[in-house]
Parts: structure tokens; C-alpha cells; sequence
């Protein structure tokens, strides 16, 4: 007798409390600390010790491993690590390769405790981007592992978890580090955070292996071509057209609003410490709400539903923007904090604050959604391959936006701007009925081979 879709669905709490959840979060965690490191460790290190801007700038060009990882992401599917005799079928394809990602974080970000900032950028450079490039390379298996491990209904809520763990992990070198470093040299700054990384190789030494394709591939050709041949043949010329459009398109207005956000808010006439108390907080945990928020619902409405409705939610907050550009820094009082003395809400940080929780939830949102939708969109024997691509490509719209945002600012005013943006989040919601039908989703299918098995 075969059980129904309903008797075959493990209560929710059973789900969020399993150990594949526990492993995506910690997986999570490792995998953001050597980004931020990058972002906001290492230019505070060297604005401290004195370093100019443009050079501080130069070294954002480290980031390209990010974007470009989809290059060398089929060694990770295609190929065991190598190994000692004995230890390669003990540890796998993934785990082995997690191991030696997070050692080779692990030790790059120690090195930088060996350098000085005022050492040539010959110097620096190199070990700078070996941290970069073991980063994202610890990204490529992390991120092929999750959707190994996880079942196509648990995708949601596994990648918005990994989403949160990401996020929060910034708090070591964004904060901790930052403190320690008004206590003690830096040297030991870098030595307790690459220390941080022991966290994820402790998560790899205990979480068990997936092996989804056991078979290495036979030549270079074969590694590289045949995820690609397999991800069109799966579904056609056509729908992979529009799937891959569809990455690109799905989150551009919402990239683009957000692109230029704090020049936005000082042109509206907010102060520095406004930006700092009111905005990086509240966008923080609004997007980490929104993720977790949205994870628990893919459970019980399925991913394609949840790219509908969370598509909308982000539409909405792009007008947010457009409100707050009329708005302004409205110094209209309309609440005292404390006692006749605190602090005075005025109409402009109640509208700020209310814009940026809304907008930031959106992006928890929709970010849980898309990152379980292209993992989901992946082959099981080219994981680490197909997935690679895919986030890079629903990367690029960063870029664009970065380049395009300000011309069109200068172009048009605020308000304008945002609404164009509204307009441009338009096709990327006109290609779900073709990508993500709202009644065609396998996560809601009657069965779940994968929970099945397990």
C-alpha cells in the first residue's frame, strides 16, 4: 500500500530540529567567514594602519574568485581529492574536498597574521586572494553537499537556514574582530578568527558523506561538457533559455534598489548615526527573519509557490524606496523614547525604519526561495558543477546594477528610479508561469521518493 503525501510528511518541528539541519547550519557558518573576512576585515586593517583608499579599492578585485567559480567546480564533482592510501574512501568525495577547502582557509587567514599592511601589495595581494580562492571553492562543495543532502522538500527551509548562518556569521569579523582589535595587535585578530574555522572543519569531520555519483569522470571533456549537456537535455532549449533568464531577472529591480542604499539615505538628509542604528540593524535581522520565515513556508507551500508570493513581497518593497524618497528626513515628531529628554521619533525614521524592514525581509524572502529553486534546478551527478553556475549567473545582476545605478540616478531623481526599478522586477515574474508553474511543483508531489528512503 502506498501512503499518502500527507502521512509521508514529517511534522515540522522533526524537520527543524533534524541533524541535516544542524549540519546545514554550521556548513552555513564556515562558509561565510572567509567572505567576510575579505569585506570587512581586511579593508579595516589596512584604513587602520594607514593604507589609501585607492589601494584599499584595488583589493575588492579579489572578490572575482566568487563570481568565476563556476571555472574550476567540476574538479569538485568529477574527481576524488587526492589522498594517502586508506583515506579516500574513508572521507569521500565532498567531505574530502570540504576538508581541504577549510584547512586552506583556515591557514591563509592565519597567514595574514604574518604580514604587515604597510607590506607591498605584492606581498599582500597573493595571500589575500588564496583566501578568496579557497573561499569560494569551500562555497562550490558546501553548496553541492547541501543539495545532496537534503530532500527536495527541505530545500527551502535547509538554504534559508544556510541563508541565516551566512549572514550571521559576518558578526565574527564585522564585530568581534573589530572589538578585539582596539585590545590587542592584529596579529591576534587574524589568529582568533581563522581560528573560527575550526568550527566547519570540526562540521566536516562529523557529518556523514554524500555520494550521489560515485563514478569520477574519465577525461577534462567529460567533466566540463556533460553537466551542461545534462542540464538542457533535462528540460529543453527553450525552458533552459528561460530558466537562465529568469535567474538573471528575478531579483535585478531589487538588486538595483538596493545598490546605492546608503548614498540614498544621506541624500534624504539622514545622518550617519541614523544610517548606523537604524538601517544596518534593522536590515540585518528583518532578513534573517525573512528567511527563516521563509523556509518554514516552503515547507507547506513548495518553492514555486513561494517564488510567486515572495516575488510580490519584493515588487512591494521596491515602492517602499519610492515613499521614503518622498518622504525624506521628515522631522515631524511622533513619539518621545524615555523620559522627557529621549530620543524624538520623527515621521522620516519611522518611515526609514519601516522601508528597510520591509525591504530586507523581501530579500530574506526571496533569497531563501531562489537559492532552493536553483539547487533544486541541479542534475545529483553534477552538483557541484551545474549548481556553481547557476549562483554565479544570479550573481551578475550585482554587477549591472552597480554599474548602471548611478547614471540612471543622475538621469532621473530618486523617486523615478525606484519605480523604474519596480518595472524592471516585471519580467522576472512574467517567466514564472513558465518556470515555476504555481499547480507544478515536485516538492508538493504525493511522493517524496528521498524522505521515503530515508
Amino acid at each position: 500500500m502506498v501512503a499518502t503525501a500527507g502521512q509521508n510528511k514529517p511534522k515540522t518541528l522533526s524537520i527543524v530540529l533534524s541533524r541535516r539541519m544542524l549540519v546545514t547550519l554550521l556548513c552555513g557558518f564556515s562558509s561565510g567567514m572567509p567572505l567576510w573576512v575579505l569585506y570587512q576585515l581586511v579593508p579595516a586593517w589596512l584604513r587602520d594602519n594607514g593604507v589609501d583608499l585607492k589601494t584599499i579599492g584595488l583589493f575588492a578585485l579579489v572578490g572575482l574568485p566568487y563570481n568565476w567559480k563556476f571555472l574550476w567546480s567540476p574538479l569538485f564533482d568529477a574527481w576524488l581529492p587526492a589522498s594517502p592510501a586508506g583515506v579516500r574512501s574513508r572521507w569521500g568525495r565532498r567531505r574530502g574536498w570540504a576538508l581541504i577547502t577549510q584547512i586552506a582557509c583556515l591557514l591563509s587567514i592565519a597567514a595574514l597574521a604574518l604580514l604587515a599592511p604597510t607590506d607591498s601589495t605584492a606581498t599582500l595581494f597573493p595571500v589575500i586572494a588564496l583566501v578568496a580562492l579557497a573561499s569560494a571553492s569551500q562555497d562550490i562543495v558546501l553548496d553541492a553537499y547541501r543539495r545532496e543532502l537534503l530532500p527536495d522538500r527541505e530545500l527551502g527551509l535547509g538554504n534559508a537556514i544556510f541563508v541565516n548562518a551566512y549572514r550571521l556569521s559576518s558578526l565574527v569579523p564585522g564585530s568581534l574582530a573589530l572589538i578585539l582589535a582596539d585590545h590587542v595587535a592584529w596579529n591576534v585578530v587574524f589568529l582568533v578568527v581563522a581560528g573560527f574555522m575550526l568550527v566547519g572543519v570540526a562540521t566536516t569531520l562529523w557529518m556523514p558523506e554524500t555520494e550521489a555519483h560515485p563514478q569520477p569522470a574519465r577525461t577534462l571533456t567529460a567533466a566540463v561538457f556533460e553537466p551542461l549537456r545534462a542540464f538542457v537535455s533535462a528540460r529543453g532549449g527553450r525552458t533552459t533559455v528561460a530558466l537562465l533568464a529568469f535567474l538573471l531577472l528575478y531579483k535585478l529591480g531589487d538588486s538595483m534598489a538596493t545598490a546605492l542604499a546608503t548614498p540614498f539615505y544621506l541624500d534624504m538628509g539622514f545622518t550617519k548615526t541614523e544610517i548606523g542604528t537604524i538601517v544596518k540593524f534593522s536590515s540585518l535581522w528583518a532578513s534573517v527573519t525573512g528567511a527563516t520565515l521563509g523556509g518554514l513556508l516552503m515547507l507547506r507551500i513548495g518553492i514555486h509557490r513561494a517564488l510567486w508570493l515572495f516575488g510580490f513581497v519584493q515588487l512591494g518593497s521596491i515602492l517602499g524606496f519610492a515613499l521614503l524618497a518622498e518622504v525624506g528626513a521628515d522631522i515631524t515628531p511622533l513619539w518621545k523614547l524615555g523620559s522627557s529628554d529621549g530620543v524624538v521619533v520623527t515621521v522620516g525614521h519611522a518611515t526609514l525604519a519601516a522601508v528597510v524592514v520591509f525591504e530586507y525581509f523581501g530579500v530574506g524572502l526571496g533569497t531563501a526561495a531562489l537559492v532552493a529553486f536553483m539547487a533544486r534546478a541541479t542534475d545529483r551527478r553534477h552538483t557541484a558543477t551545474q549548481l556553481a553556475l547557476l549562483t554565479s549567473l544570479a550573481a551578475l545582476p550585482r554587477t549591472f546594477a552597480n554599474a548602471t545605478t548611478g547614471w540612471i540616478i543622475e538621469s532621473t531623481g530618486w523617486t523615478a528610479f525606484f519605480l523604474i526599478c519596480a518595472a524592471i522586477a516585471v519580467p522576472g515574474m512574467l517567466l514564472l508561469p513558465m518556470v515555476a508553474p504555481w499547480n507544478d511543483d515536485p516538492t508538493l508531489r504525493a511522493e517524496d521518493d528521498s524522505l521515503n528512503a530515508a
